[in-house]
């Protein structure tokens, strides 16, 4: 089988649909700001307002319930930040309950962003979570006392893909008078999300992630929720996130969630059935391998696999000689080179988590290219696990590990 170029990191980021693309090229020759009064201005605005619209209907809400952002990040940093003393005064009642509980495997910039609001004067409370991802619930019930203001848990895993039942715990959370956050930014467009159904107060996604424009995002705050905005200085966005808005990538946006509108369900089924074909080949090609996260609960298009005596970085650089591109985890997080912290927090030892890989398939995966990967990716493993053992026979070792 000849050398191909094959994208499998379609959690980190996905390329441009080509219906978004079109969107953007036409959209550049508009260059009003959306706040302006004139023609230009007002130009500029029907489109941002055409783009919430179908935001909202894409997940259930009121369009005035949707704040565009920068990105999913700021999302959640604004959600957070929400409920850390110095900054509570702008939600009525929340001074006494300053208390944050999020979950071990969350992203980086809900985990770090935690940190750092605990350094502030947070309560920050992290919930475990099984072998399979998934949070537990009666440890939920039992951190949930007066003084939690918020709980944050994301809906899809973005290293392993589990989904969590988001509708039950936002039930609990609710009947203990906390409010409650989902990073729904690997949910959203793979999976249906229906913000009514969930109950959530607060939600996130991202353009990006949906074959939509990078430096986008929004952010639904239910009706009635109190909210401080996170970046102040102008009137934008009904006053809840100034700057001046990012036409282009509104605009992008709002076509995104509309092609995933037409396209998600038949594309959940194919990629589904993409992901089967390449577990049953790993399992039959390769041995002493280890499958992260729930067997059914999870993304469609994700699959997470551990390789005894073998490093994830190797992988990833002898699949990217061959044209395929994969990665060990969250792109947040590349640059460390410690076991990423989800596969830790599963149970599975540093070892283990050192030697994994996550396969992320998308709209343009092909069977084609899931056969190529299962041509390649035995001979990959055998190869550095005979340089493993040849270098352990040599009388070296690598410094705790």
């Amino acid at each position: 089988m000849g050398h191909m170029q094959v994208y499998f990191d379609n959690n980190a980021t996905t390329p441009l649909h080509p219906e978004v693309k079109k969107e953007l090229i036409a959209g550049m020759e508009m260059f009003g700001n959306p706040s302006s009064m004139h023609g230009f201005g007002r130009e500029a605005r029907a489109n941002v307002e055409d783009a919430r619209r179908k935001v909202a209907d894409f997940i259930g809400a009121h369009e005035h319930e949707i704040v565009f952002v920068g990105s999913g990040s700021e999302a959640n940093n604004t959600v957070l930040s929400l409920f850390v003393c110095g900054t509570s005064q702008c939600i009525p009642g929340t001074r006494m309950r300053s208390t944050i509980i999020t979950t071990k495997i969350e992203h980086p910039c809900v985990l770090e962003t935690s940190e750092c609001l605990a350094h502030r004067g947070a309560n920050v409370k992290f919930l475990d979570v099984d072998r399979y991802g998934k949070v537990d619930l009666d440890q939920l019930e039992s951190m949930l006392g007066d003084d939690v203001g918020l709980v944050s848990v994301m809906m899809a895993n973005n290293e392993i893909g589990t989904l969590q039942d988001i509708e039950t715990i936002t039930k609990i959370v609710h009947e203990r008078g906390a409010y409650m956050h989902t990073d729904a930014v690997q949910a959203v467009g793979k999976v249906p999300v229906d913000v009514r159904k969930l109950g959530v107060d607060f939600l996130t996604m991202s353009g990006h992630k949906i074959y939509g424009p990078k430096g986008i995002g929004a952010l639904f705050v239910r009706k009635g929720i109190p909210y401080c905005p996170l970046i102040r200085g102008g009137h934008q966005e009904r006053g809840r996130r100034a700057g001046t808005e990012n036409t282009l990538g509104i605009l992008g946006l709002g076509k995104a969630v509309e092609m995933r509108s037409i396209e998600m369900a038949a594309e959940e089924k194919r990629l589904m059935e993409l992901k089967g074909i390449l577990k049953r080949g790993i399992e039959e090609k390769i041995d002493d391998i280890h499958f992260n996260g729930h067997p059914e609960d999870s993304l469609a298009g994700t699959l997470n696999v551990s390789f005894a005596g073998a490093e994830g970085e190797a992988i990833l650089l002898y699949l990217d000689l061959a044209g395929i591109a994969v990665s060990t985890g969250s792109a947040c997080a590349s640059g460390s080179l410690d076991p990423s912290h989800v596969l830790l927090a599963t149970g599975v030892d540093a070892e283990t988590a050192h030697g994994s890989i996550r396969i992320s398939m998308g709209r343009e995966s092909t069977l084609e290219e899931v056969e190529y990967l299962l041509d390649v990716l035995p001979k990959t493993i055998q190869r550095i696990r005979d340089m493993s053992t040849a270098y352990i026979k040599g009388g070296c070792h690598v410094a705790g590990r």
